[in-house]
């Protein structure tokens, strides 16, 4: 594929509001893209009353502010977790979400095709064969939903999709899950970590130096496209643009030099590790240009690439580039001259002060006025990841247990399945720039509701709360009745109360008396109140009535769906 596909202009007249949807010429064998006239045509406005200060957040802490905090730091914080926060700080809360959790086990073999090793154990370690990688790949990327299924109250696993989405590799492209777990355990590592040690580690990970063709890069032939992407893409980004390639940030003379840096590094598929051999590297020394103040990497063999990563990350433009992207995947993704200057730099000269440590930025932003106020509660489309696994975790969906790795990573699978019809396949960006919705302005999150997505959103829920899906002979599904019977039984018996409840924690707004009517008539069509409470009280009394149990269940599943079909279920 054409990794830099998304780098195509546009065609003309594509995102003029009167003409038909435009179908942009595909590069590489990628599919064709289309964007709807409907969708933004300019970056909206920002409300003129947002507060732009970085200075600690000092109002109310309740239900409401513990709910906007961990709908950005968790996919879909459950009941349980939202009422501890609540009743905890938002310092003790910070605490929590940053700090580092145990490292996972690694990703077990379910499939009977690989005899290497027994179901339920690992086959990280074993040697490569062709004849397993789509089994193996498919076990990763179940792995890897499954933390995050299973993420507990950290922010470890969004930061992990946060780096996977900054330094992408796809795991299709690379034909090695070995690879790929080398890769996932790293942006793990330092997901709350140091990112210039990361932009290190990584440029010589086995994963990336296949994906982005540094293996191939010998002296006197450089291949250009790491050094390329790490300016553009990973480090510096494109400042206004000067001259043919050239920016205010880097030169294509500098993306020479950074290929020169970088000659010599090859993977081993048997350590599952980058090596250094001198012979195929380019030892003498690299000239840049003024916009990285002309300087020079000497000769230093295997550790010249940490020269490269250094000199980069002693940029300004580095750092202002990095929180950019943090900004737009926790708050917002305008960025306005005076989000730039009274939220971006600060939280940039924050990040050089800190040598590049992201914890102090995160806890900077994540405990300010700017992130608590109004305007930037709800303002986010979820991912399909977020969406998928959101309803999982705050209906609390009951996993096979851990004792049988066959039926578990077969949920995870199917959820896998899901966020790929929604447009977000884990371990696989569609391109080198991640996924567009983070970086295609105006849209922007826009891009994850579409005529395509949009149905499969609803149909996701629908089947989750509703007769959910077997495979493995396990059934995956929610349960309503028990998630109503863990409320205070005055609650339970309430309708409205009971309502209450399941917008509280699936939507960041409240809602209008005519939504809440329009969910109350799901529940109990046209009827009184005390209809319900006659029913979930006849329901407690004898549990065991399978009649008393489906008519409450069937009126929940209704109101549920009816929730989940809102637009406001779309926003964090």
């Amino acid at each position: 594929m054409n990794r830099r596909a998304f780098l195509q202009p546009p065609t003309a007249g594509r995102r003029a509001p009167a003409a038909p949807p435009q179908v942009a010429a595909p590069l590489g064998g990628d599919p064709p893209e289309t964007i709807s006239p409907y969708a933004n045509q300019t970056l909206p406005a920002l409300r003129g009353t947002l507060a732009t200060t970085l200075a600690a957040y000092t109002g109310p802490w309740g239900a409401d502010q513990a709910t906007h905090l961990l709908r950005r730091c968790l996919f879909g914080p459950t009941r349980g977790e939202l009422a501890v926060a609540a009743g905890s700080s938002l310092t003790a809360v910070l605490n929590g979400l940053l700090a580092a959790p145990p490292t996972p086990a690694p990703p077990l073999n379910v499939s009977a095709t690989d005899t290497t090793v027994p179901i339920g154990q690992t086959w990280v370690g074993q040697a490569f064969d062709q004849t397993l990688e789509g089994g193996r790949r498919t076990s990763l990327r179940d792995w890897w939903l499954g933390q995050q299924l299973g993420q507990g109250v950290s922010l470890s696993e969004k930061m992990t999709l946060f780096w996977h989405n900054h330094f992408v590799v796809e795991f299709g492209n690379i034909n090695s899950a070995f690879y790929g777990y080398e890769y996932a355990r790293l942006l793990r590592q330092y997901a709350l970590g140091n990112i210039r040690q990361l932009a290190k580690d990584v440029t010589v990970t086995p994963a990336m130096l296949r994906y982005l063709n540094g293996n191939q890069s010998v002296v006197g032939a450089p291949n250009e496209n790491y050094g390329r992407e790490l300016l553009e893409l990973f480090t510096l980004g494109k400042g206004p643009l000067i001259g043919a390639g050239n920016y205010t940030t880097y030169t294509e003379a500098d993306v020479q030099a950074a290929a020169r840096v970088l000659t010599g590094w090859r993977d081993d598929a048997s350590t599952v590790s980058g090596y250094f051999t001198a012979s195929r590297h380019d030892a003498t020394t690299k000239q840049f240009s003024a916009a990285l103040g002309n300087a020079k990497i000497a000769p230093n063999g295997a550790n010249e690439y940490k020269d490269l990563i250094d000199l980069i990350f002693n940029q300004t433009a580095t750092a202002a580039f990095l929180v950019r992207k943090l900004y737009r995947w926790f708050v917002y993704y305008v960025i306005d001259a005076q989000i730039e200057s009274d939220i971006i730099q600060p939280l940039a000269t924050l990040l050089v002060q800190s040598n590049y440590d992201v914890v102090p930025v995160l806890r900077k932003l994540l405990s300010s006025e700017h992130f608590f106020d109004a305007a930037n509660v709800g303002c986010l489309i979820k991912s399909p990841l977020d969406f998928t696994i959101g309803v999982c975790r705050q209906l609390a969906l009951a996993l096979p247990p851990a004792s049988s790795p066959v039926a578990l990573y077969g949920v995870w699978d199917y959820l896998n399945g899901l966020t790929y019809v929604q447009q977000q396949t884990l371990g696989d960006p569609p391109n080198v720039a991640g996924w567009a919705a983070y970086y295609q302005t105006p849209q922007f999150h826009e891009l994850w509701i579409n005529s395509v997505t949009l149905p499969r959103r609803n149909q996701a829920t629908d089947l989750l709360i509703g007769t959910g899906f077997t495979k493995n002979s396990f059934t995956y599904k929610a349960d309503l009745v028990a998630w109503v019977q863990a409320l205070p039984p005055a609650t339970a018996q309430d309708p409205n109360l009971v309502i209450a409840e399941f917008v509280r924690l699936m939507v960041p707004f409240v809602l209008t008396a005519s939504q809440l009517d329009f969910l109350k008539n799901a529940l109990i069509p046209g009827l009184p109140d005390f209809e319900w409470t006659s029913e979930w009280n006849l329901f407690l009394s004898t549990p065991t009535v399978t009649a008393r149990r489906n008519a409450v269940t069937t009126k929940l599943m209704a109101m549920v769906k009816a929730l989940a079909g809102l637009a406001e279920y779309q926003l964090s």
